[in-house]
């Protein structure tokens, strides 16, 4: 089992690693959109540093809502809510003794959140204020929980990414992003290409719901079916490849980023930080 100390920084590098790399249609080093740039990923993964140092002795819901408060305290805008969202059962799986893998651990966490943790996490929503939210029929952020948090994320799990990952264990972070990432990095890429690898078969997979929300189901669909073209060119493995990627970022900029593949790069820095618990920075996966 990992130290509170390991366990965080894992938390903090996985945002660092997951903003550091050139993924198609998103903020990275000298890439930014209107109102957010790179600088502000980066205060964002060092404010989330101290909530998720207790992620073992406080709920689902409190490292939820404390790290997006001190997020607040440095950017004003919408860095990190998914990610966060997402790290947070990660970690306090990661805290749980016993045998099993962290999928084990973490359906025990899933299995046990409450509603304070639902309120918690609602608070955390409005306070982060996250575009392309939308108004809900039933469980809506704006008002307060009636169900645990677990059950208000499955019950949104049809029109967001991160909230489908609550109500199935995080499958695509298991099945396809961690295990994209470990085959990138075993195959002798770097950490910047080897995170465009794992965020292009998320995408790749599944079309994007931030995407959908925003332009509609059939343009989150063209974009699935372009991550699958760029992939076959090479991806990041390849001078071609780097090309189509190149081509694919710029296919996915507007002025209102209405393309970001949001929830995608979230999913992604989940996988990151699942891979970094479990190999570490080298892991024997450094080439």
């Amino acid at each position: 089992m990992s130290t509170r100390e390991e366990i965080a920084a894992s938390a903090q590098l996985a945002c660092l690693l997951e903003a550091s790399a050139p993924k198609p249609g998103n903020v990275s080093p000298g890439i930014a959109f209107r109102d957010t740039r790179y600088e502000h990923f980066l205060a964002s993964a060092a404010a989330i540093g101290p909530a998720f140092l207790h992620a073992g002795t406080q709920s689902v819901g409190q490292t939820i809502q404390r790290a997006i408060e001190a997020t607040r305290t440095w950017t004003s805008a919408n860095t990190n809510l998914g990610i966060v969202l997402l790290l947070a059962p990660l970690a306090r799986a990661a805290h749980l003794s016993g045998a099993g893998s962290l999928r084990d651990r973490l359906r025990t966490v899933l299995a046990s959140t409450t509603i304070a943790d639902a309120d918690a996490v609602y608070h955390a929503i409005r306070l982060a204020h996250p575009g392309g939210l939308g108004d809900a029929s039933t469980q809506d952020v704006a008002s307060s929980p009636t169900v645990t948090l677990t059950a208000a994320m499955t019950l949104a799990a049809e029109r967001d990414d991160v909230a489908r990952e609550y109500a199935t264990a995080f499958a695509r972070t298991f099945t396809v992003g961690a295990p994209a990432l470990e085959q990138a990095r075993a195959n002798g890429l770097g950490w910047s290409d080897a995170v465009v690898e794992c965020y292009l078969a998320l995408l790749a997979e599944s079309p994007d719901t931030l995407i959908t929300r925003k332009l509609g189901s059939d343009a989150a669909e063209d974009v699935r079916l372009r991550a699958i073209e760029v992939r076959a060119a090479g991806g990041m493995r390849s001078d071609a490849g780097r090309r189509a990627v190149a081509i694919f970022d710029a296919e996915l900029r507007n002025s209102g980023n209405s393309m970001n593949p949001g929830t995608t790069a979230d999913i992604t820095a989940a996988s990151i930080f699942d891979v970094l618990l479990n190999h570490g920075w080298n892991g024997g996966l450094e080439r």
